[in-house]
């Protein structure tokens, strides 16, 4: 995906059902817990770890606003919430509704009920859709298929040959799929059984791409259970040895004339400014060497190097969003950043908040587990002469998976 596309893909994931199937002693399925984390909050952490998605629709049904409270949780503040309709078709109209304004290229519309997709299966989704092309992952039926009567006996074998099992994420050029589901809605057309359906109907053609066995929908009781059961063993076996690395990283920026510096994110009124190819924020710096640290990935300057004339003056918040989609493609979730910023002056005390919230959003983690500290170097040194700052971070990431014995 190229520069110009990354982020321009959107998400409506679907959630406005009531899952009589599952049962409803419970609630609806999409809120249920499966190993230990709501189904809902699954399925949408999937999406908000992949590095191409930019916005995300979550279409629930107006009366369960608190429960979809809990159960995101901190996600919430990722997710555009949006009423759903009588019908799965009419929510995924409302969805598509909500992302006019901002118009991706993209769209995925995914199932709430299904929890287990994974980045492979939205990359592949995302490089099948064209401007006048849609993208359905499928798996291909492998069981015997019957059709029976009225009277419960088969009537005859089915051929397998051609046949497969759809999935979402569907993906989606976005103006066609909304113009599409637009002109079934005012046709009054509501028998359609999926998103890829309603292209075929409307003359966008459906690519298929391969899907994945894992990529299960629990509909009835007995999948939220063995999902449970599933997620229950991997955890407990990841947990003996979790594979949770730590990076560090360091950078140092001279001073040179100018009246701000930026610092963790913030830009701070001062008598000097920070020299460096970019906008020389060596809080950020550091931790992108540090969450790259935790992939073995390099540094900064070998993901941006300070002889391309592109990065200029930009803003060092870009290195560590990039930093962050490469943990979050290998499935890593950020689970601390500790910076400490080395100078006599200017003061941070007053701007640690700022720096904190700055730094948390582009983590995409609770400020509570954002650290910023500041020291002087007690005037000794180029640092104690005021000729420079030095930044020192720590990243702890975990990873999916065991740490080898």
């Amino acid at each position: 995906m190229t520069k110009a596309e990354e982020r321009r893909v959107a998400v409506v994931i679907v959630a406005a059902g009531r899952g009589e199937r599952a049962g409803v002693a419970d609630g609806p399925k999409q809120y249920r817990l499966v190993g230990g984390k709501p189904v809902i909050s699954r399925s949408i952490g999937a999406f908000l770890r992949h590095p191409a998605i930019g916005q995300i629709v979550a279409v629930i049904h107006p009366d369960d606003h608190a429960l979809f409270a809990e159960a995101v949780k901190t996600l919430a503040s990722k997710v555009t919430v949006v009423d759903g309709g009588a019908t799965r078709q009419d929510s995924v109209r409302l969805g598509l509704q909500a992302l006019r304004e901002t118009a991706p290229a993209k769209v995925l519309i995914h199932d709430a009920a299904r929890p287990f997709v994974d980045i492979s299966l939205i990359d592949r989704t995302i490089e099948a859709i064209g401007e006048r092309q849609a993208a359905l992952p499928a798996v291909a039926v492998s069981d015997t298929l019957k059709r029976g009567g009225s009277d419960g006996i088969v009537s005859e074998t089915v051929s397998r040959s051609g046949l497969f099992a759809a999935q979402t994420p569907q993906g989606f050029p976005f103006w066609p799929i909304h113009a599409a589901h637009l002109k079934a809605h005012h046709a009054g057309k509501m028998d359609f059984t999926d998103d890829a359906a309603i292209a075929e109907w409307t003359g966008i053609p459906v690519k298929l791409v391969e899907g994945s066995p894992d990529n299960i929908k629990l509909t009835w009781a007995r999948d939220i259970e063995m999902a449970h059961q599933r997620l229950s063993a991997e955890q407990a076996s990841t947990l003996r040895f979790p594979d949770v690395r730590t990076g560090n990283g360091y950078d140092v920026h001279c001073f040179e004339e100018g009246d701000y510096v930026w610092l963790c994110g913030v830009k701070i009124s001062h008598t000097k400014k920070l020299s460096g190819h970019s906008d020389a924020d060596v809080g950020l710096h550091a931790l992108t060497d540090a969450l790259l640290a935790t992939r073995g990935a390099g540094d900064i300057g070998t993901h941006f190097p300070p002889s391309d004339p592109q990065w200029k003056g930009a803003r060092s918040r870009i290195f560590v969003e990039h930093a962050v989609s490469l943990v979050r493609a290998a499935g890593g979730r950020i689970a601390n950043a500790d910076i400490t910023l080395i100078c006599e002056a200017p003061r941070i005390g007053p701007h640690r908040e700022a720096m904190t919230a700055a730094i948390s959003e582009m983590l995409s983690i609770d400020p509570g587990r954002v650290s910023v500290k500041a020291t002087t170097n007690e005037r000794l040194g180029f640092i104690g002469r005021e000729e420079g700052i030095a930044a020192i971070a720590t990243a702890t990431v975990i990873y999916p998976g065991e740490v080898s014995a």
